[in-house]
């Protein structure tokens, strides 16, 4: 008996069908954040994302509005606390980086502003950096699809390898949370990691990263003076550099959760249920991934990628379990 064909239409419901199912699945407790990632990493490369037009500018507006749901089950104390202990390391960490990181685009002859690129998702917050750098650089699109790749491949080892690390390293939640925060790339995969480590150490690496997230303005801004006479000989339009907004929502969620008490006491369900979001935005994240981004990605960039993310964890970690108890 022969196995009837099924006509483009039919493909696309079916693969629409599995994508929604699939998303559903990363809404129930079985789901966790790792999961979720890789069951939208699988769908990507096996059945192509049917929804691609919405699922990455989705993935991004959940992400923020789960991250400002966040800050209704955090005290202010702790977020500045958090954010104080993460400011003292992103200074001399994000000059470090980017210093390290034009050396090794040199020697590995990569492209300066994909070079760059790469630096800025490393030492600041991954695609978000990434996409408010090459803004006002003017890169192409190949050099944003060779950094979006790097850092991606890298966000999903992490939200696998740091957990694990942080138990066979014996490190408390504040030291996890600082860690996650400075050395993994994505404030998604951050959040997915530290939920998995504790829910001190998920508060704590949600205000580090958001507070070195707050470096994108003075980044940008530096890249784009750096760049300009390039792009001014060249005509290129300098573009202003993308505020993260959704951080100020985020501080403000979380000073009506310490000075308004009624509020505090149904902090646990919205807490759970941007957990429940992020856990999603992971997924779509995943889903995003394309052949096209994977090949994109040399070795070379890869090199240099792994290069500056082991530079960056290592010696966060060495300052953090000395001075984060």
């Amino acid at each position: 008996m022969q196995i009837p064909q099924l006509s483009s239409e039919q493909k696309l419901l079916y693969r629409k069908i599995v994508f929604l199912l699939a998303a559903g699945f990363c809404l129930t407790p079985w789901a966790s954040p790792p999961i979720a990632l890789m069951l939208g990493i699988l769908l990507a490369l096996t059945h192509e994302n049917p929804f691609h037009r919405i699922s990455r500018p989705a993935a991004k507006h959940l992400l923020e509005a789960s991250v400002i749901m966040l800050g209704f089950g955090m005290n202010l104390a702790v977020v500045l606390k958090a954010g104080a202990s993460g400011a003292l390391f992103a200074v001399g960490s994000i000059s470090a980086t980017f210093i390290l990181g034009y050396f090794l685009g040199k020697w590995l002859k990569i492209p300066i502003k994909a070079s760059a690129l790469i630096s800025a998702g490393t030492a600041i917050c991954g695609g978000s950096a990434i996409a408010a750098v090459s803004s006002v650089i003017n890169a192409a699109e190949s050099e944003i699809s060779v950094a979006m790749g790097t850092v991606f491949v890298l966000n999903a080892v992490a939200l696998f390898v740091f957990p694990p690390l942080g138990h066979a390293l014996h490190l408390t939640q504040a030291q996890f949370g600082t860690w996650s925060g400075v050395a993994i790339h994505d404030i998604s995969s951050v959040v997915g990691a530290a939920s998995h480590y504790g829910q001190s150490a998920l508060y704590t690496a949600t205000a580090v990263k958001l507070s070195r997230a707050l470096w994108i303005v003075p980044i940008s801004a530096a890249a784009s003076y750096i760049f300009q006479r390039q792009q001014s000989k060249s005509g290129d339009v300098i573009h202003k550099p993308q505020v993260p907004w959704f951080i100020g929502l985020f501080i403000l969620a979380s000073v009506v959760r310490t000075f308004i008490p009624e509020v505090a006491s149904w902090s646990p369900v919205v807490t759970h249920v941007s957990e429940a979001g992020l856990t999603l935005t992971l997924f779509l994240i995943g889903a995003g991934l394309s052949q096209r981004m994977l090949k994109a990605v040399g070795w070379k960039p890869m090199l240099q990628g792994v290069m500056l993310w082991i530079f960056i964890s290592a010696t966060s970690l060495g300052v953090i379990v000395l001075v984060v108890h």
